[in-house]
């Protein structure tokens, strides 16, 4: 099989080779000459700097008659005259079943030094269009994700898109990890985008391990590449979680993060003469959230589905910033991490009362809504009276509304608080739960701990 990969590529080798000048250079932004016939956005190219080093690159633009070009590497040595060839392909890649348990970079290519990658006899494109709206089918069954927060308060179904939503170093890429390893799903994709060089290895090797890799393709592109090769990464994991789902497969897709992703085009756009909008994001960058997010949920008859998880990075804890709210308003639901819960050492610190699952009460039985409901207003009525409690202004008695909220709620902390190793399934989570709720204000906590 590789031998005909390698056959398949040498076919699809130009036989003539066009190329233009580098006119103008100014930060990352080379400008061509004599390929604005040839060359047209979203296609690639070669550039040559006076070392003889070629460096690919990306059209993120025409002006006139020179094409505006962003490099995927280092533009050392490119000058005025240097040459720009178009190459061909690109905007495609070929996946394969076998990609699983690999990881690889924004092209497609092997980064984990296991050797080469299949390649797949069909060419998928990079920027598909989402399926249609009346050929989708509805929301699948109820995933158990083995986290107790998120298959009571926050279920998921299959086919959903839901946003995770943190600042910095509260434990987005930890809780995406355990969702990860321990969802009842048979294929994950995931997207590190814009991540920390060394984070990388780390969240593959102790975050997901070895059982949750193996059935995993994960796609990386770390913060110091360009732009073009992070926004490519965020294109990648979207096209082979398409490929696994067109097989019938139901796809966890995880991508770290969004915001990102946002940024990367944000930068593009810039560069190309956008305009700035709100914090300088581009108009293109809200255009391409709702392209890329609505290429996940349901397929069509026949097909599987693609459940997404997107983290949201949100800027200075504001979690009405302009991606964030953007991506809130396409999405079927947010979970907010809370850096107060994290700081208290709740984890995973979801914030119950400020994240929603939109496929809910559907995913649960009436009875389990109902508990729901009954827990999240003992949380509501506890945090309204806090302040009241901490001061020991409360009077036991006054309220048995208050007093039932009191007794309950360090037993929900005790509930919601997980290790990333510990995996509770729904049906334990909600038969804790109801002891919890139910149980009578004398009881003692060991049903919390067990």
């Amino acid at each position: 099989m590789i031998i005909d990969a390698l056959v398949r590529e040498i076919e699809e080798l130009p036989d003539l080779v066009i190329h233009g000048r580098v006119a103008s250079v100014v930060g990352l932004l080379v400008e061509a000459e004599g390929l604005a016939e040839t060359l047209a956005v979203g296609d690639r190219c070669r550039l040559t700097g006076r070392d003889g080093r070629r460096t690919a690159a990306e059209v993120i633009g025409v002006r006139g008659d020179r094409v505006l070009i962003m490099p995927h590497g280092s533009l050392d040595g490119i000058g005025l005259g240097s040459r720009v060839e178009a190459a061909s392909g690109g905007s495609v890649i070929h996946p394969h079943p076998s990609w699983l348990g690999r990881v690889i970079d924004a092209f497609g290519r092997p980064v984990d030094g296991r050797g080469p990658l299949l390649r797949g006899q069909a060419p998928r494109p990079l920027r598909a269009t989402p399926p249609p709206a009346h050929d989708r089918q509805r929301l699948g069954g109820t995933i158990d994700f083995g986290i107790r927060v998120i298959d009571t308060f926050l279920a998921c179904c299959k086919g959903q898109r839901m946003g995770v939503f943190a600042g910095s170093g509260v434990g987005k890429s930890t809780l995406l990890s355990m969702m990860a390893r321990h969802a009842d799903l048979e294929v994950n994709v995931i997207g590190l985008v814009g991540e920390r060089g060394r984070e990388a290895r780390e969240f593959i090797e102790d975050n997901l391990g070895r059982e949750g890799l193996a059935r995993s393709v994960v796609v990386v592109a770390t913060s110091d590449q360009p732009p073009p090769v992070r926004r490519q990464a965020a294109y990648t994991m979207m096209t082979v979680a398409e490929f696994f789902r067109d097989e019938g497969r139901d796809v966890l897709c995880l991508m770290d993060s969004i915001t990102r992703f946002a940024m990367a085009q944000r930068e593009i756009g810039l560069a190309a003469g956008e305009p700035p909008t709100t914090k300088g994001y581009t108009p293109s960058a809200f255009a391409e959230l709702p392209r890329l997010l609505e290429r996940a949920g349901p397929g069509g008859p026949g097909q599987g589905s693609i459940t997404g998880l997107f983290s949201v990075l949100v800027d200075g804890d504001d979690h009405n910033e302009p991606v964030a709210d953007a991506v809130r308003g396409i999405l079927d639901g947010h979970i907010v991490l809370d850096r107060a819960i994290a700081e208290r050492g709740r984890f995973p610190p979801v914030n119950v009362l400020r994240s929603v699952s939109r496929s809910m009460p559907a995913c649960h039985a009436d009875h389990q809504t109902e508990l729901i409901r009954h827990a999240r207003r003992l949380l509501t009525t506890y945090e309204d009276m806090a302040e009241l409690i901490r001061l020991g202004a409360y009077r036991k008695g006054s309220d048995p509304v208050v007093d039932e909220a009191i007794r309950a709620y360090p037993e929900l902390e005790l509930f919601l608080n997980q290790g990333k190793d510990d995996r509770t399934d729904s049906g334990a989570a909600f038969r804790r739960l109801t002891e919890i709720v139910t149980r009578p204000e004398q009881a003692g906590a060991s049903t919390a701990r067990s």
